[in-house]
């Protein structure tokens, strides 16, 4: 099962200029190399097989009779193989001289594609030497096989539909319409562009260069690269001549990279021959793209451009790239701060909003002891801060029941009377059993009726309150526990606002980690303390006066399940899909039969407790995964999880 991973090669080899033989040899062995390594997909540098810094030696039939005879020993070597490979070959065609890109296959020439744009400027001569290409597809004699030659042309596997290639080359990608993104012959230029490789089917994009380096260079090339996978939703992989070009007036550094989406998932040192290899996954792209740009990319083989079949090799199930145990949040450092500090920037502004709109003289919380009212409370604190209002009108209310703890009680106060937010403390167990009574429950029967009686005696009281003070009531369940259903109805459920709507559990903690840094000497101490505490409810009297009951214990590891919501909802892969990556990104962790076992109760729930996301309150929404019923997420209430969970069996 490929799971819809192609598993791609960047090859850098020497080269001496001119000795064809040679690179050729050298060529060979990386072909050989990568395809015993499990690539499907190998792309050397621009004009590889004679050397791109030959000038005038180009002119010389000799050379390129040469070239040709080297392509065609390199077409010979593929025999027996499926490694779809592209080399840079000087190719004649109606009487001119082309740079092109060559794929070849199974012993066989696939097509040609010439180079578009042709630099002409400070280090670079091209025009000097070769044509220009018209953009018209037709066919060229070359190795004794007429093959498509051609700007538009999409190679597609026939047993993997995902799995569609097109290419260009080197200054292809520095000009302003890339054929990638829209293609047009570099002249004339009156001529009307069409469609690029992307939006004409393409999920990889490969890029034979030789791109000199000077300072500076490799970092404008990395964003280049990435940025033009992410517009065009494709995996790009570029290919840099290297050591062995003439340094008469350049250097090369071989500088490779493969990127999918907007994220480099390799890249080659500078000035270090060799291959690297990462996995793209077409099928993710294919998705992407039907989702979020509808309408705009075509099917394969639209818009003039000849579609080209291959046999693909098979995937060899091995990931050299991780997938990170926290999709929802980035790396550390720098750029952890600064996405944190916008999520909360933006948490609040959106509560600042709904109390100005409103005309909410209070914003009125009730606080746990736990991660969730902790965050929504800091939330509240910045909106104050952002209208000029005192922070005394942020009614924070701790209601102690039967399962609280001095511990969370203790921390709810200090940490509102440390934001210098009102306090109050209502009690709830007398109204709870008062309420036992007149529905006729045992209160020593510790069932759904008693934790439920309790979050829905605490959601009438803050409703209450905000009634008495002209406010509102600001929710407090975050995204993870809207994924589960992991509220009461009517309870915690429901509010005003809810600010952490969009929040996942694993990102609420680095969120109140940060404040507890930026406040330290406000409130440090008492937020690393919730940070410590048990995730729970606090619904079932405490044991010793501990927390007895863990929601991570019922549901499942949070850390599990936000994995499971990104790739779920954001990215729609398949149960068995998610289950493959979260048994190797979490071996460390989990054996397999727990995460199976957590993947089905992630599915279930899900399906089952939609009706509560149908209509829960409004809360702004801060990252790539939402699930309000007006903006990302409309499901039928009664749709059946059958198809997801027999897809894990």
């Amino acid at each position: 099962m490929h799971y819809g991973f192609v598993k791609v090669c960047s090859a850098t080899v020497p080269v001496k200029v001119a000795d064809v033989e040679y690179n050729t040899e050298n060529i060979i062995k990386a072909i050989k190399e990568s395809t015993e390594n499990g690539s499907m997909l190998t792309v050397f540098p621009e004009l590889c097989v004679c050397g791109y810094t030959c000038g005038d030696l180009f002119n010389q039939r000799l050379l390129i009779e040469k070239s040709e005879e080297g392509l065609n020993k390199i077409v010979r070597s593929t025999a027996g193989t499926n490694n779809l490979i592209f080399v840079g070959v000087p190719v004649i065609y109606g009487g001119k001289l082309y740079n092109c890109a060559v794929a070849v296959s199974g012993a066989k020439i696939l097509g040609v594609i010439p180079k578009t744009y042709l630099p002409d400027y400070g280090e670079f001569y091209e025009r000097r030497n070769f044509a220009v290409a018209d953009g018209e597809n037709s066919e060229v004699l070359l190795c004794g096989q007429s093959v498509p030659f051609g700007t538009k042309l999409v190679f597609s596997a026939k047993n993997f539909k995902d799995f569609t290639v097109s290419a260009e080359i080197c200054e292809d990608l520095w000009a302003p319409l890339s054929p990638s993104v829209r293609h047009t012959c570099a002249l004339p230029i009156s001529l009307s562009p069409s469609v690029g490789h992307s939006v004409a089917g393409a999920n990889i994009i490969v890029n034979l260069s030789c791109s000199d380096e000077i300072a500076g260079k490799c970092n404008y090339r990395r964003d280049l690269v990435r940025m033009q996978s992410a517009k065009l939703i494709c995996g790009y992989i570029y290919t840099d001549a290297g050591d062995g070009e003439s340094t008469t007036d350049m250097a090369f550094a071989g500088h490779n990279i493969i990127s999918e989406n907007g994220t480099v998932l390799a890249e080659s040192k500078l000035f270090d021959n060799g291959l690297i290899y990462s996995e793209i996954d077409v099928e993710m792209l294919a998705d992407e793209k039907r989702r979020t740009a509808s309408g705009f990319f075509s099917e394969i083989g639209k818009k003039g451009y000849s579609v080209i079949e291959f046999t693909a090799g098979e995937f060899d199930g091995k990931l050299s790239r991780e997938f990170p145990k926290f999709p929802f949040v980035p790396d550390k450092g720098e750029k952890l701060s600064e996405r944190v500090e916008i999520i909360l920037s933006i948490q609040a502004k959106g509560l600042e909003k709904r109390l100005i709109h409103t005309g909410a003289k209070t914003a009125v919380i009730g606080i746990s002891g736990g991660l969730d009212s902790a965050l929504a409370l800091l939330v509240a604190y910045r909106a104050f801060g952002y209208m000029g209002k005192d922070a005394k009108d942020i009614i924070a209310v701790t209601m102690p029941g039967f399962g609280t703890t001095d511990k969370t009680k203790n921390n709810s106060v200090k940490l509102i009377e440390a934001l210098g937010a009102t306090c109050k403390i209502v009690p709830i167990a007398d109204s709870v059993n008062l309420h036992f009574n007149d529905i006729g429950h045992d209160k020593d029967k510790y069932d759904v009726t008693y934790e439920n009686a309790q979050a829905r005696m605490r959601t009438l009281i803050l409703m209450d309150i905000a009634n008495q003070t002209g406010g509102l009531v600001i929710g407090t369940g975050d995204l993870s526990e809207l994924a589960l259903g992991w509220a009461t109805y009517n309870g915690d459920h429901m509010s005003m606002y809810g600010v952490n709507s969009s929040v996942p559990k694993t990102l609420v903690k680095h969120l109140i980690a940060y404040e507890a840094e930026r406040l330290k000497d406000v409130c440090g101490d008492i937020l690393k303390d919730i940070l410590d505490t048990e995730i729970s409810p606090e619904l079932l009297p405490p044991e010793n006066g501990k927390i007895s009951q863990k929601t991570e214990d019922i549901v499942g590891p949070y850390i599990l399940h936000d994995f499971f919501l990104y790739y779920a909802v954001r990215k729609g892969f398949k149960p068995e899909k998610i289950l493959w990556l979260a048994k190797k990104t979490f071996k460390d962790y989990y054996d397999g039969k727990t995460v199976e076992k957590w993947l089905k109760n992630f599915y279930k729930r899900f399906f089952a407790q939609q009706f509560k996301r149908s209509c829960v309150p409004d809360g702004v929404k801060v990252g790539s995964v939402a699930l309000s019923p007006r903006g990302d997420w409309r499901m039928p209430s009664d749709a059946v999880s059958d198809l997801w969970i027999n897809n894990i069996d």
